[in-house]
């Protein structure tokens, strides 16, 4: 099948750029932006929504992602030889991923609504926020529309993207990008690949570093041990044991 110049630059192109500004951007950040490697947490503002809304986005998250890691990254061939047929894997797939689609999506507007409502992080909240926001809420609904339009609503079985986007993503892995297999995918599909794509761009200069974070050492800190300075700081005799030292 013959492909064009523009789809050779969106599934040829683009994703080896967005995967490059990805590594080389957390890179950067982490070796000199350290102290601003944070989520510039807002719980000391609002908790109420925060504890609403926080958990139902991530929970959201992590199903949303494990099925997209089944669905492209795990080949056709291999579910069938353990037995779970297309139209078991399409049933699935499509309500599990819509449950956890709509908690993801649920999760988002509480939090943008908490975010726009509440003074104090309202105030607290950057422009650059607002734009991972914005790019943010475009793949989340983007990918909700293409699933429901094609998977829910599209009939005898839905879009079966395991033939086209799946076996894509998978070559492009090997850096051989089968550009062919994207010039006939539905347009919701098309629309939030590229999205995801310029979302992975902006992640490293955005609060979502914090999603490569995890308090890994801190169970092997070593306690911290307050000591005056003077003994007559102190507000009773030191114990044996405890002198002073010099």
């Amino acid at each position: 099948m013959d492909v064009n110049v523009g789809q050779i630059l969106l599934w040829g192109a683009l994703p080896y750029v967005s995967f490059a500004v990805f590594v080389v951007g957390l890179v950067w950040r982490y070796r000199y932006d350290k102290f601003g490697w944070t989520t510039r947490s807002s719980e000391l503002y609002e908790r109420r929504l925060l504890r609403l809304g926080s958990p139902l986005f991530h929970f959201g998250l992590l199903f949303v992602f494990l099925g997209h890691v089944a669905g492209l990254v795990i080949p056709k061939s291999w579910t069938r030889a353990v037995g779970i047929s297309q139209e078991a894997y399409h049933l699935g797939a499509t309500y599990i991923g819509s449950l956890a689609a709509l908690a993801l999506v649920a999760g988002l507007v509480i939090l943008i609504y908490r975010r726009r409502t509440t003074g104090a992080v309202f105030k607290a909240t950057t422009r650059n926020d607002k734009t991972m926001y914005v790019f943010l809420a475009a793949v989340i609904l983007a990918g909700t529309y293409a699933t429901v339009r094609t998977q829910l609503l599209g009939g005898h079985g839905g879009y079966d993207y395991r033939e086209t986007i799946s076996p894509w993503f998978r070559s492009l892995w090997v850096l051989h990008p089968r550009v062919e297999l994207m010039t006939s995918i539905p347009a919701a599909f098309a629309v939030h690949i590229v999205l995801a794509s310029l979302l992975f761009c902006l992640w490293p200069f955005t609060r979502l570093v914090h999603a490569f974070s995890a308090p890994v050492t801190y169970p092997l800190r070593p306690y911290v041990v307050y000591r005056s300075r003077d003994e007559r700081l102190g507000s009773r005799a030191p114990r044996r044991g405890w002198e002073r030292t010099k």
